[in-house]
């Protein structure tokens, strides 16, 4: 079977790497299309590399730009893709812009679509997420669910029960297959002088938080009060890089928070797992602070990832001020949350690649 799949950006990269293998053990071909979303070098080849993801059959280099724009750019060179290569099936993950015009590209040309990372909800609709989200899983034929609360998303919003598998959530397979390279092979540590435990690890990312000066101050701030007490590290994605520029906050960040360039997957995981907390707003990295056994505050006001909260291993913290993200934090640190695991057992690009064997169109 002939599989075209979507994928653009740093999360994505990381759920392909255990699926795209799975598929292959499989039989079937998959055709790797790479929309260009994420496009340094530290956000998109690095994991190429070190993931040991085959190389994209094209890319689209779309790069940044408005929504309206990057989508169009996306759903005309994926139509292209999809046309020239006339596959069974088109393979969208998460949430992402590229995950839309996959969905939407794949739907209008009739070929049937799956998507992985189905099911997840916000309920904020001012999140570009939310929204590809639901457009995504309302045209999918194919829905593999992460957890039993994405199932029960999806069966509240009258999905057919029959389009939807609850298959477990495949970064969960990826730390389980790069965990212990990531151990062996990744110096961070030693590169940055940090000490197990002895370090806040931060990401900040979300439009919601980097569009709204207040808010990227009082994280920042409240990441610098954190910060004289322990070591707060915090890789700078691009976007947060410039809205530090926009808003004057970029120097007072460099003099008390340790400022890194973005890393790769393995170096990633190397510092959660030596983090005494983690303090983020990207969905991804809220689970891999849970696969580390690691506590985590959300700088947000809402979490698509709720079972960590219930869990006790997350904590919501809507950054309105810098003393309720420094209280937070510190209060945080050394939580221990129930010992569960509401991700599978880490072979859920198994599940996928054998449904999508059986659906044989």
């Amino acid at each position: 079977m002939k599989i075209l799949t979507v994928v653009g950006a740093r999360p994505q990269f990381i759920k392909v790497s255990p699926v795209s293998r799975a598929l292959k053990s499989a039989g079937h071909n998959e055709i790797l299309l790479h929309t260009g979303q994420h496009y340094d070098h530290s956000m998109s080849q690095v994991f190429f590399d070190e993931l040991e993801i085959q190389a994209p059959e094209s890319n689209l280099e779309i790069g940044s730009g408005s929504h309206g724009e990057m989508t169009a750019g996306m759903l005309i060179g994926i139509e292209r893709a999809i046309i020239l290569h006339e596959p069974d099936w088109v393979l969208i993950y998460g949430d992402t812009n590229s995950t839309l015009a996959g969905a939407l590209a794949a739907v209008k040309l009739h070929v049937p679509v799956a998507h992985v990372e189905a099911g997840l909800r916000s309920f904020n609709r001012q999140m570009p997420e939310e929204i590809n989200r639901i457009v995504a899983d309302s045209v999918s034929d194919m829905l593999f669910a992460p957890t039993t609360e994405a199932m029960t998303n999806l069966w509240h919003e009258n999905i057919p029960a029959e389009r939807v598998h609850m298959v477990g959530d495949v970064m969960y397979d990826a730390a389980l297959i790069h965990g212990e390279k990531a151990e062996k092979e990744s110096k961070i540590l030693d590169i940055l002088g940090l000490k197990t435990d002895g370090f806040v690890l931060s990401t900040v990312h979300r439009a919601e938080n980097t569009d709204d000066l207040g808010r990227i101050r009082a994280i920042i701030e409240g990441l610098k009060l954190v910060a004289e007490e322990i070591p707060v590290v915090l890789p700078l994605h691009p976007r947060t890089h410039g809205a530090l520029e926009r808003s004057g906050l970029l120097e007072s960040a460099r003099e008390s928070l340790k400022l890194i360039e973005p890393v790769g997957y393995l170096d990633m995981v190397k510092l959660e797992k030596n983090a005494a907390l983690i303090a983020t707003d990207s969905g991804g990295v809220q689970k891999e602070a849970f696969f580390q056994k690691v506590p985590c505050v959300t700088l947000r006001d809402e979490t698509e990832w709720v079972e960590l909260v219930n869990m006790g291993w997350n904590r919501l913290c809507p950054p309105t001020s810098a003393e309720a993200i420094a209280k937070e934090v510190r209060s945080m640190i050394g939580v221990v949350g129930r010992d569960e695991n509401p991700y599978g057992a880490g072979d859920a690009s198994e599940k996928i690649a054998r449904v999508l064997s059986s659906n044989l169109t």
